[in-house]
């Protein structure tokens, strides 16, 4: 099973299973405790620069993190349609179409 959890409680989690202080982990982003801790409690979102950063300090791959950061922006803005699935499956689809018309212009 997939990993559920939104960016913030996975960086809190890496955060918390390295034993490492708010205030660290902070500074070595260069953000403020207070806008690290609202990432961490979901009240803001972290920026890519940072999840690379974070992806770098506890080696871990970007890529799962980048996963929880785009599906949660998914997740927040079709949550609540109730044809949340056929949007996924659309969207999907003009992912792929436009990928191949930007390799057919290569």
């Amino acid at each position: 099973m997939q990993n559920l959890e939104s960016i913030g409680v996975k960086i809190r989690n890496l955060r918390e299973g390295a034993d490492m202080p708010l205030r660290k982990l902070a500074a070595l982003l260069d953000v403020d405790q207070s806008t690290l801790s609202k990432i961490e409690r979901d009240e803001r979102k972290p920026n890519i620069k940072m999840i690379e950063e974070v992806s770098k300090i506890f080696n871990v791959d970007k890529d799962e993190l980048l996963i929880s950061f785009y599906s949660d922006i998914v997740f927040y803005e079709i949550q609540d349609e109730n044809s949340f699935s056929k949007i996924l499956q659309v969207a999907e689809a003009k992912i792929q179409y436009q990928r191949t018309i930007t390799n057919k212009k290569k």
